[in-house]
C-alpha cells in the first residue's frame, strides 16, 4: 500500500475552506474516493461541494501524520531521527 496526500476544498454556500488529508490507499483513485467518503461521513459534504485539487504519492519519510508514519515506518525506526 501506499501514501497519498489529498488537497482541495470544500465549497459550500456558506463554507469555503481547503483540506489536505494523507491516506494509505493501492492506486490514487481508491485514495480519493477514501476522501470523498470521510468528509462526507464527518461532515455532511456532498460529492460535488469537493473539489480536489491535487493528488501525490508522498514518500514514508515525508509523510506528517504520526499514526500513518507509524504504520508505515514501523515502531522502532519512527524514533531514530537522530
Amino acid at each position: 500500500m501506499k501514501v497519498f496526500r489529498v488537497t482541495g476544498e470544500i465549497r459550500k454556500p456558506n463554507l469555503k475552506t481547503s483540506f489536505k488529508q494523507e491516506i494509505i490507499a493501492a492506486k490514487p483513485e481508491n485514495a480519493v474516493e477514501k476522501v470523498y467518503a470521510e468528509l462526507g461521513s464527518k461532515h455532511r459534504v456532498k460529492r460535488f461541494h469537493i473539489k480536489i485539487n491535487s493528488v501525490d504519492e508522498v514518500s514514508p519519510e515525508d509523510i506528517t501524520n504520526p499514526l500513518l508514519k507509524k504504520l508505515v515506518l514501523g515502531e522502532e525506526k519512527v524514533g531514530e531521527q537522530g
